[in-house]
């Protein structure tokens, strides 16, 4: 199967019930700890951002714009991410019961396969976000 160029996808179980790992992912303080500091609301429309470092090689400036664009709790959280120069993705998460624990799911969709520069920044989150996936389940373990 060919290589998906235009997404990021990601499939983690992890060992705590849908409720603790809703919790780890929409909180606004943990998701601080599993991703960046940010004024997360869940509410569809409501416009947030997260701050992190600059990263000059992609032509980040450290601001991410978001906005909730969906949720059904313990299911599903869809938000937009966008840096207001290239990036214009959507972003994923969805929590589906298996046994005593969730699988997460994770889609993180909207690069342009001909752009170098969106490439980069796909292979730098991709390497990114199962390291996150592994703080959310540690997260999910501690509430």
């Amino acid at each position: 199967m060919a290589e998906d160029r235009t997404a990021i996808r990601l499939d983690e179980f992890l060992k705590h019930p849908p409720a603790k790992v809703w919790r780890a992912l929409t909180d606004p303080e943990l998701m601080a700890r599993w991703l960046m500091p940010n004024d997360f609301r869940l509410e569809v429309g409501h416009r947030f951002t997260f701050t992190t470092q600059p990263r000059k090689a992609v032509g980040f400036d450290g601001t991410v714009h978001c906005q909730v664009l969906e949720f059904e709790a313990e299911k599903l959280l869809r938000i937009s991410w966008s840096d207001r120069k290239q990036a214009d993705w959507t972003v994923t998460w969805r929590l589906v019961p298996e046994g005593r624990g969730t699988r997460l799911f994770l889609d993180h969709e909207g690069f342009d396969p001909d752009d170098p520069t969106q490439q980069l920044s796909r292979r730098i989150m991709g390497g990114g976000w199962p390291r996150h996936f592994t703080v959310i389940g540690d997260l999910a373990a501690t509430l």
